[in-house]
């Protein structure tokens, strides 16, 4: 059963989205990881690429519900909630949740763990943690590009954690494999909070620099990060985006 008890929802895209801040997300994550009853809480956070693949994926678009809180990524998110009775106050992006939620951890002695990063780099990411992040205690796994959530990696993720038993986890495979990892062995996790992130923590140390806050705020930092990784990222932006446009009409003619 969701966790989701605090914030007002708005229906969006086939999707159960929290009507909240960024401020107001990040308190109520710090009590689940300072809490740990139960199942941790999972948190989604969609953009135009997750809306786009989930519209495409039935059965993976009920799994992705599942989750305990889903928060608007993308600015587009908040635009189309303006038709809705609730609207969405701002975007609540898992970026930013990140570095507000590992600032706090370090401050209230909450231990931290974080899936993803390339095999062999535990070592540096650990020490970029400790300089960016002071006093934080935080463990890393950093598996293959290969990762099965359900497979030998997607276990030995599994284990480590429950090793750790961390107040949040961070997850930073990328969808679907986040996701599926997080929801399908939520049962077994021993944490407070296990977020889905995707890039977050390449922002979170600097090694990424993320948009003017302008252009954040303007919905442009899709075209930021198209400037910066062309190749890798055209095919996210031109391509889904230009399938969203169509999904953003049907979800206008049902209301």
């Amino acid at each position: 059963m969701s966790k989701n008890k605090v914030f007002t929802t708005t229906r969006l895209f086939g999707l159960d989205i929290s009507a909240t801040t960024q401020a107001q997300a990040c308190a109520q994550l710090l009590a689940h990881a300072a809490a740990r009853s139960g199942p941790p809480a999972v948190v989604v956070t969609p953009n135009v690429d997750h809306l786009v693949r989930l519209d495409a994926d039935p059965a993976f678009q009920q799994l992705y519900c599942q989750a305990d809180y889903i928060f608007a990524d993308g600015m587009p998110l908040v635009w189309a909630s303006r038709g809705n009775t609730v609207r969405l106050p701002e975007r609540v992006t898992g970026s930013d949740l990140f570095v507000l939620l590992a600032r706090a951890c370090a401050g209230q002695g909450l231990p931290i763990f974080v899936i993803g990063g390339m095999p062999g780099q535990e070592a540096m990411l650990t020490a970029a943690f400790e300089r960016v992040y002071p006093g934080l205690s935080v463990e890393l796994y950093c598996p293959s590009m290969q990762f099965d959530p359900l497979g030998e990696e997607g276990l030995e993720a599994l284990r480590r954690v429950n090793a750790s038993r961390p107040g949040i986890v961070f997850v930073c495979l990328g969808m679907p494999k986040q996701e599926r990892w997080a929801l399908l062995l939520r049962e077994q996790i021993d944490a407070g909070v296990v977020m889905c992130v995707g890039a977050a923590m390449e922002f979170a140390l600097g090694f990424k620099l993320r948009a003017p806050l302008w252009m954040q705020k303007s919905g442009l930092e899709w075209l930021w990060r198209l400037l910066s990784e062309p190749r890798r990222l055209w095919r996210r932006y031109i391509i889904q985006g230009s399938r969203f446009i169509g999904m953003w009409r049907r979800e206008r003619q049902k209301r």
